[in-house]
């Protein structure tokens, strides 16, 4: 048993590897069924002593190539990618619900309110068109009178933005990140003794934007 839950623990993590990210970030109905189809091969074959290494290897390697061969048939068939994966469907449109594609989707209004606030928006006449994703997920654009004003709008100058870097997690440096936003360590620790900082050990996270305070979370 010891043997066959370790090799079908490495062939899966191989197998998801291989399938890529959108097995789980971007998980359709088809996805599902297959994650859950090959996870059964394993955990149904360690419990029977008919079945060893070499099958539950063949079983993953079987439905992994199957699943890999789909996706690269969606990938050049508009047809099969909607069979299989579904397309979107559009729940409002200019501000009105339509009822059918909400009945047809199998969605109430409690849902849909609860998807809606998952966007920050808490009220529907908000909406001017809601689109429910084949992952289950929803894009919404909101109307021009719900919608935040922009730099654009007052006439503010842009600056170029980044993504935050995280310089500690944990009470660790993140070298790779210190590096980027170009401090040193001595020029780290010189910022974390004017927050009354002795060591890093003391920091829980710590967070980097250009033309801003370090960010941080002392334990």
């Amino acid at each position: 048993m010891l043997v066959e839950f370790v090799g079908g623990y490495v062939f899966l993590f191989i197998i998801v590897k291989v399938l890529g990210k959108t097995q789980i970030s971007q998980i359709t109905p088809f996805d599902f069924i297959s994650a859950l189809v090959l996870g059964e091969f394993v955990g149904s074959a360690v419990f029977d002593p008919k079945i060893n290494l070499l099958k539950i290897l063949f079983g993953i390697t079987v439905w992994g190539l199957l699943i890999y061969v789909t996706e690269l048939m969606t990938q050049k068939s508009l047809r099969l990618r909607l069979f299989l994966e579904g397309k979107p469907s559009f729940i409002i449109h200019e501000g009105k619900l339509d009822w059918k594609e909400l009945k047809k989707n199998h969605l109430d209004i409690n849902q849909l309110q609860q998807l809606l606030r998952s966007k920050d928006v808490f009220s529907l006449r908000d909406v001017e068109y809601a689109i429910l994703e084949p992952n289950g997920s929803i894009s919404i654009l909101k109307k021009q009178e719900a919608d935040k004003p922009t730099y654009k709008d007052f006439n503010l100058k842009i600056n170029k933005r980044m993504v935050p870097l995280t310089i500690i997690s944990d009470g660790e440096v993140i070298m790779e990140h210190l590096q980027e936003s170009g401090m040193d360590y001595k020029g780290l620790i010189k910022r974390l003794n004017e927050r009354n900082i002795s060591s890093v050990k003391e920091v829980a996270y710590a967070e980097w934007e250009s033309d801003k305070d370090l960010f941080l979370q002392v334990y």
